[in-house]
């Protein structure tokens, strides 16, 4: 069976760096430990606060009141209650955690099948002499999944595929996950569509759904044309020796290899289907995806008792990948016991009242960045703040799209970096990629794709987009 959990990939052990150098910086567990006891150490130092929320019919959520921030009671949280915050956020992050370990299981089924190996394989033939282009193609199609339905937790279960799709092409474990994660977060970032970030945002605006879409689509394209071929040319610089002759093997496509091939797009197709139509979660793609395990183990001849033991191989490798969420979610967790996320968010917004609209909206980018840190789920950074924003965008001048520009560019791009986003962390852990290694690829780029969000809130004020 392909391992990706639980192994580090042969780029990681020659990548070039000296050993001693890759242990200054700290691991994913090291790192995300470390995140937790901090929050914990804010708890005690910054100043508690909070603002009165209301229930919202037209969205179903809990929102912020503008203009009633106001101090409370210290609630510090200790190193025992910190580390208590592990376990309960893993419960908190629960749906994601058991999607992790039922969509990876049937994925782990589906690779047991053999199914992988040959569909790779033909596609490795066809694309015979031209391996680079899997990038644009993989992106394209991740980029999608941002744009239309804001995919990230999805992948998690793809890494194995991804990874031997990399490796039968000549490239790295952090070019699989550039080409899937990373576009699937810029396309998330820029999208005009996107229902848990811009809608959500548009909606807290009182903005008609899709407004300004035409503007976002275009920065959409030359971001998401800057990323790929920032990809393609790391992967030109990094693409690992011939891969073993025996490694090639693949083999004829029968009538078995078709069925679950079918089965796995199907499956797909249902669930953006419930997502847009019946209000689907994560629970339910957990339960369709298990389903999709077991029928794929049976069509593709494993039996029960094969498809079992599939499903517990993929339990194991994808273990630490959610715990990873559960680690992730826990820093949240602490900062919200402490009662100090609402004044992070105060002492941030505060200063924008005095500014221009063009500052106001690039301050408001960039208090947005510094926010995602506390807050990693976009829609609850949405809720969160924008109805705080709203308000002073109005006194400022600064038309309301742009404020919407601005949550969306800031909180979108630190979805790139944030340890706190245990999608992103879970997906590194599950390729052996290191969370080091990530920001080393990514800092650059971020900085382009950050230029370039500035310069659209700018055209965009320039331009009074409304």
């Amino acid at each position: 069976m392909l391992q990706s959990a639980a192994v580090i990939p042969p780029s990681e052990e020659s990548s070039g760096a000296p050993v001693a150098r890759r242990r200054r910086f700290p691991d994913a567990f090291t790192l995300l430990l470390g995140c937790v006891l901090l929050a914990a150490l804010a708890s005690f130092v910054l100043p508690p606060g909070q603002y009165e929320r209301r229930d919202d019919p037209a969205t179903g959520r809990r929102l912020v009141v503008a203009g009633t921030f106001h101090a409370v009671e210290r609630h510090p949280v200790g190193p025992f209650a910190a580390l208590v915050a592990i376990p309960k956020g893993l419960l908190d992050a629960g749906p994601i955690v058991f999607l992790i370990f039922l969509v990876g299981g049937a994925f782990a089924v589906i690779e047991r099948t053999g199914v992988l190996g040959r569909g790779v394989g033909l596609l490795e033939r066809a694309l015979a002499g031209r391996e680079m282009l899997a990038i644009p193609a993989c992106a394209l199609l991740f980029a999608l999944g941002g744009i239309f339905e804001g995919m990230l937790e999805e992948i998690i279960a793809l890494v194995p595929v991804l990874l031997l799709l990399a490796r039968r092409v000549r490239l790295d474990p952090l070019t699989a996950v550039a080409m899937s994660m990373g576009a699937a977060l810029v396309g998330g970032a820029f999208s005009p569509a996107n229902p848990f970030q811009v809608g959500i945002a548009q909606k807290l605006a009182q903005l008609p759904l899709l407004s300004g879409a035409g503007f976002r689509t275009v920065v959409l394209v030359i971001a998401l044309a800057a990323f790929i071929a920032w990809t393609m040319r790391y992967a030109a610089r990094h693409r690992p020796d011939a891969v073993p002759a025996e490694a090639l093997v693949g083999g004829a496509v029968s009538w078995r290899d078709i069925a679950v091939l079918v089965l796995v797009p199907l499956a797909f197709a249902v669930y953006v289907f419930g997502v847009l139509r019946l209000g689907w979660d994560f629970d339910q793609m957990s339960a369709l995806f298990f389903a999709m395990g077991i029928g794929a183990g049976l069509l593709g001849g494993l039996g029960i008792e094969g498809t079992i033991e599939a499903y517990k191989h993929g339990f194991k490798d994808m273990a630490w990948a959610a715990i990873v969420v559960g680690f992730s979610r826990a820093i949240y967790l602490v900062l919200d016991q402490g009662r100090v996320i609402d004044s992070i968010v105060h002492a941030l917004v505060t200063p924008i009242e005095g500014l221009s609209p063009t500052l106001a909206g690039l301050a408001m980018m960039a208090a947005h960045t510094v926010i995602h840190f506390p807050v990693p789920s976009p829609s609850g950074h949405a809720v969160l703040t924008i109805p705080i924003l709203v308000p002073v965008s109005d006194l400022v001048g600064l038309s309301r799209q742009v404020t919407v520009l601005a949550f969306q560019y800031g909180t979108g791009l630190a979805e790139m970096l944030t340890p706190t986003n245990g999608a992103m962390m879970a997906i590194l852990a599950a390729a052996g990629v290191g969370y080091e290694r990530w920001l080393r690829f990514m800092l650059p780029i971020y900085a382009v794709l950050g230029a370039l969000g500035a310069l659209a809130i700018v055209a965009a004020v320039a331009l009074h987009l409304a």
